[in-house]
């Protein structure tokens, strides 16, 4: 397997994280510079999620239609125009169009860079090749804790908020050179009738012998009117899909990373403090990422998701005692620490995987779009109810989380099949409980 795909498709991740966890470092620089409520601070970082709404909603049929190589190469063009006008920024409104053009570029990312990967990736390594996609964003999100506090350090006023914004053009423009140098996913070409293209692709991404793998891809092919995501027939994946991304989003994991500082503010710890204890936060997301990803393709997705449900709601219940009883602050970082781990050994390294999985070939990126479309539509509401939420009581929505995760073991366990190792030609079978 030539590994310089699935670096250039995974470099998607990386800017998808950077730009998560960026904001979290100039909140409170926003909030001063246009005088910012609770409610319009929150409006600020949920607008950029608002594109990112409309990307993974508006992702997948022209993944599907123009493949997720030409759609990727346009994702990095949004990103560097982004980051550029995000940190050019003359005012609110601006800004906000801005993070909107980066929100489309993150839920088109989330959708096509996956779905690229699993489709290029042999059945016993694919857990493993598509959580290069969120090894690539837990980069990304600890390269913007280390950017946010070195440039915290460096520079002051309105500057430090604008280089820690614009900074990301640099990885972007990578990106999009990466990606014109890697051929289209063979099964979308042979989908789409070019066989011959196909081959010369397998060629260059050295994925076996090339008439195998063109029979393989042939078992794949959808049955009348399967070239289009239906309920009656893709109902189980659809249902699969949609849960895992609520779920993955009542975790609260990408509030708590976008007001990472404010939740350390709370508990009385000073800026440059909050900063630091991010970076730790996010080398324990590191760490916790390359484990997920070592273990996927050997414990199981369903597993892992289990032992994360446990685990975080354990963490967040730990959390929102320290804000209940007003005691045990020196705790509040293990605590945000463990809920870290647990999240991403298991749904941080899991998600991306299974959406990528558990549909057709000829709608998986459609399929991959509507997970990814209901993981940011939660995660915009959540983000926006965040902070309305914790200015009254803090330790609400943490207690709200840890009750969600419980839940969401519940209907793992009685609802998700196991997909580790299943040819993905042959995965609609295991979906459906049929093989």
């Amino acid at each position: 397997m030539n590994p310089s795909a699935i670096i250039a498709a995974s470099l998607a991740g990386l800017l998808f994280g950077f730009d998560t966890a960026v904001i979290a470092g100039v909140t409170e620089a926003l909030r001063g510079t246009f005088d910012l409520s609770a409610a319009q601070l929150g409006a600020a970082v949920s607008a950029a999620l608002v594109g990112t709404l409309v990307g993974a909603l508006g992702a997948g049929h022209p993944g599907d239609r123009h493949g997720s190589r030409t759609v990727l190469l346009w994702i990095a063009i949004a990103y560097i125009i982004s980051a550029i006008g995000s940190a050019l920024s003359s005012g609110l409104g601006m800004l906000i169009a801005f993070r909107f053009l980066g929100g489309l570029a993150i839920g088109g990312s989330s959708v096509l860079a996956p779905v690229y990967i699993a489709e290029v990736s042999p059945p016993a390594r694919r857990g493993m090749l598509v959580g290069f996609f969120q090894l690539s964003i837990v980069l990304g999100i600890l390269a913007a804790y280390v950017s946010n506090f070195v440039i915290g350090l460096s520079l002051d006023g309105e500057l430090e908020w604008r280089v820690k914004l614009g900074v990301a053009a640099a990885p972007a423009l990578l990106f999009l050179l990466l990606m014109l140098r890697v051929p289209h996913s063979p099964r979308w070409l042979h989908h789409r009738g070019r066989s011959e293209e196909a081959r010369t692709a397998i060629g260059i991404l050295s994925m076996g012998d090339p008439d195998t793998l063109l029979a393989q891809f042939g078992e794949g092919v959808a049955a009348p009117g399967g070239d289009r995501l239906r309920w009656h027939l893709h109902r189980r994946p659809i249902l699969l899909a949609v849960a895992l991304a609520m779920f993955n989003q009542l975790s609260g994991i990408n509030a708590i990373l976008y007001y990472l500082g404010d939740i350390f503010a709370a508990a009385g710890f000073d800026a440059v403090s909050a900063d630091l204890q991010a970076v730790a936060i996010g080398v324990a997301n590191l760490l916790a990422t390359l484990l997920g990803m070592a273990i996927i393709d050997r414990v199981g997705r369903k597993p892992l998701l289990l032992v994360g449900a446990f685990g975080t709601a354990v963490a967040l219940a730990s959390v929102a005692l320290i804000y209940s009883s007003g005691q045990g602050q020196h705790l509040l970082l293990p605590a945000l620490i463990g809920f870290i781990l647990f999240f991403a050994v298991s749904q941080g390294a899991v998600i991306w995987v299974y959406l990528s999985e558990i549909f057709p070939t000829a709608v998986r990126a459609r399929g991959q779009s509507l997970g990814s479309a209901t993981h940011w539509g939660m995660n915009a509401l959540i983000a926006f109810g965040f902070p309305v939420v914790a200015q009254y009581t803090q330790a609400l929505p943490f207690w709200l989380f840890a009750g969600a995760m419980l839940v969401q073991a519940v209907v793992i366990w009685r609802y998700f099949p196991e997909t580790r190792g299943v040819a993905l030609e042959t995965m609609e079978r295991t979906v459906e409980g049929r093989g």
